[in-house]
């Protein structure tokens, strides 16, 4: 260790010359980017956006959609479809009253309106679409249109239509 020059100094995690100091340099933080904070209004709506998850899995039989929605009764979300095959999920999350005499040390929760759209494949049965909400959790099945099986003739293979008519 002696050999390692002293410019470095004693303290190897601050050092500005040092290559494996433990500091990070970020080039964009003299930079003043707009952060969602800097517009309160959007950073309520998104943030509600943000945190609505959904899966989408295929089954054999039908597209099944989970979203989380956690506090929300089945009354403040709405599942549409449109006619070229957008599923639309959208609600919206309302802010607790505040009680001025209430001091909050932290709010994390999101409020405010959501909306997910995923556009169907084509082989789903528009009309049969069903919805359900379970402790927080709606669920949404969008039955598949059967595939009908393409049927399969056997065809039977004669003998040469020319050998046939020279033996009689």
């Amino acid at each position: 260790m002696a050999m390692i020059p002293t410019i470095f100094g004693n303290n190897r995690r601050s050092s500005v010359f040092d290559p494996f100091s433990l500091d990070l340099w970020d080039p964009f933080k003299e930079f003043d980017f707009p952060t969602v904070t800097s517009f309160p209004s959007l950073s309520r709506e998104s943030s509600a956006f943000v945190n609505t998850r959904v899966d989408w899995k295929e089954t054999p039989e039908a597209h099944v959609f989970k979203a989380d929605l956690p506090g929300m009764k089945k009354e403040e979300v709405k599942v549409e479809i449109e006619d070229d095959r957008v599923l639309q999920i959208s609600g919206e999350r309302h802010v607790e009253k505040e009680d001025r005499n209430d001091t909050w040390h932290r709010v994390e929760r999101s409020s405010g309106k959501f909306s997910r759209r995923f556009r169907l494949p084509e082989n789903v049965r528009m009309g049969d679409v069903k919805a359900s909400m379970e402790n927080g959790v709606l669920t949404i099945t969008v039955p598949k249109v059967e595939m009908k099986k393409a049927e399969i003739k056997s065809v039977e293979i004669s003998e040469s239509l020319q050998r046939s008519l020279s033996i009689d």
